[in-house]
């Protein structure tokens, strides 16, 4: 069942990036080619730079960001980038250069912070600014948002509960006349930058993704050949396939590669523990890797 569920959304993430940038076999190449068309080659040799510095296990999520950077890009204009913002937040363009996120963004990467931006930014321009947020990790749909004076019922109202993401209040009159609210989980939207984003990261996969001209090859690089195979033979033991997890380790392609076929977060709970370990392996920090070796070996 994990597997069907893990295969229909990178169907749908396959389909969705293609009706965004015309491609369902998406690459870095190609992603930083359009994006240089579209808002500079400048900014995207800096987008480029900054997803080369990240770890190998979150390249493919700057990736993503990138491509919502180029379909936000396409949607609200290159001048998005110059635009100041209000307060003391600077424009797009310094918070590439400088490299530095934001409060209250700094759990993201500069890139991330830049994509949930402009997905918001997206979202404000095709349904109007938000009156509120929610947080729909609960999913309680009556009255979450204060009502603006002018309500009525049968009026929607926009309200935020993620990066772009959108969905209607709609208003009520309750029984004793009062004017209260009522989320309607149907109404559940994303900008289509936003959408890029989610779609370009699970139709790619974790990778490898080599960027243009990237010398010497990450990917190439050796890992600990002792505790791969432990990895290896540990997947093998623990359900995963002779095919989802390749042949002998080298290098840390040869990781990544394994890692996305196995599709490790479709699967039980012990699992966290080798994709920490693993990540350690390409991490190439030996006291790290110690130990979260460490921590898998106590796995049954």
């Amino acid at each position: 069942m994990r597997e069907f569920r893990a295969e229909d959304a990178r169907s749908e993430a396959r389909r969705l990036i293609h009706d965004l940038l015309g491609e369902r076999h998406p690459t870095a190449a190609l992603l930083l080619s359009e994006a240089g068309a579209v808002f500079g080659e400048e900014r995207v040799t800096r987008c480029a730079e900054l997803a080369q510095g990240a770890m190998l296990t979150r390249r493919s999520s700057e990736l993503a960001a990138i491509a919502g950077l180029l379909v936000g890009t396409g949607v609200l204009g290159v001048g998005w980038w110059s635009s100041g913002r209000s307060g003391k937040i600077p424009a797009p363009d310094e918070v590439l250069a400088a490299n530095t996120a934001i409060e209250p963004w700094t759990d993201l990467t500069v890139l991330e912070m830049l994509a949930a931006w402009i997905a918001d930014d997206s979202a404000d321009a095709a349904w109007g600014p938000p009156i509120a947020s929610v947080d729909l990790n609960s999913w309680q749909a009556e009255d979450r948002v204060e009502l603006p004076q002018d309500a009525a019922p049968g009026r929607r109202l926009v309200v935020a509960f993620d990066a772009g993401g959108r969905l209607d209040a709609v208003v009520v009159e309750r029984p004793d006349g009062r004017l209260g609210s009522n989320l309607d989980f149907a109404s559940l939207r994303y900008s289509r930058a936003a959408e890029a984003q989610w779609s370009w990261g699970v139709a790619a996969g974790l990778g490898p993704h080599p960027l243009p001209g990237e010398d010497p090859d990450p990917y190439a690089e050796t890992v600990d050949q002792r505790a791969a195979e432990y990895l290896r033979q540990w997947a093998l033991r623990h359900g995963a396939t002779g095919e989802q997890v390749g042949p002998w380790w080298q290098a840390k392609g040869d990781v990544i590669a394994a890692i996305e076929r196995v599709d490790w977060m479709w699967r039980s709970g012990e699992w966290f523990a080798w994709w920490r370990a693993t990540s350690a392996l390409l991490g190439g920090d030996p006291l790290q890797l110690a130990d979260r070796m460490d921590d898998i070996s106590s796995v049954p």
